[in-house]
């Protein structure tokens, strides 16, 4: 299984090696396209033959809504050979407005959460409301995706350090060709609300504040699954 699995990713990859590394900026803020550049294999830890799924509760965790966390949960057990490490896991709720705390990270083993801002694309939102309008798998929409998405590697790239995400649904299976990622961004920084009411958008990638990647990707690191929804 590990082995077809590094398969499928290679081939995946060889049709995504000239991709950008990361087309997401701001609304307002475009940055100009680098260079097509060979793309690393992403790294994603080897896949148990029976992967053990940590306890969790019957009821959602404090601060995520139960019909989201139910969701979630499920496609956790969907995808289980795919995803190596079932103790922790993200939960976009897009739902909720840019300028609520709607990206949470979930201990599945005691149920506590952390939570932080995260924007949505430019294209899922193309009057700036706040609020996630739709989604889209399509190059070139700048739109939020959904679904389970697998956590790979890290890199550094046009908006610093970066970490690649492979989608495992036909909703969002060409996130790696898109280059949807989790970077940081100064327009998903808190005072973007105090100024603004919301935060800016991306193109299609989870951006968080600057104060918060680098225990997002403590948190997270490869081969966990991040769950993109709106219940």
């Amino acid at each position: 299984m590990a082995h077809s699995r590094r398969a499928l990713l290679r081939s995946a990859l060889m049709v995504a090696g000239g991709a950008a590394l990361s087309s997401c900026v701001s609304s307002t803020v475009r940055v100009a396209a680098a260079p097509a550049a060979p793309v690393p294999l992403p790294h994603v830890p080897p896949v148990p033959a029976a992967p053990v799924v940590a306890a969790r509760s019957a009821s959602a965790p404090a601060g995520v809504r139960p019909e989201l966390f139910k969701r979630a949960v499920a496609a956790l057990n969907r995808h289980s050979m795919r995803v190596p490490s079932h103790d922790r896991i993200a939960i976009a709720d897009f739902a909720a407005s840019s300028s609520q705390r709607r990206f949470h990270l979930v201990n599945m083993g005691n149920g506590q959460v952390e939570t932080f801002l995260v924007a949505h694309g430019i294209g899922s939102d193309p009057e700036h409301t706040g609020l996630l309008q739709r989604f889209s798998n399509q190059p070139n929409s700048e739109a939020t995706c959904e679904g389970a998405f697998l956590t790979a590697d890290y890199y550094v790239g046009k908006h610093g350090d970066s970490q690649r995400l492979l989608g495992l649904d036909p909703t969002n299976n060409n996130a790696l060709d898109r280059a949807i990622v989790i970077h940081s961004a100064w327009y998903s920084n808190p005072d973007m609300i105090a100024k603004h009411g919301k935060l800016g958008r991306s193109q299609g990638c989870f951006a968080v504040g600057q104060q918060d990647l680098a225990k997002v990707f403590e948190r997270l690191g490869p081969g966990r699954m991040i769950y993109s929804a709106k219940v």
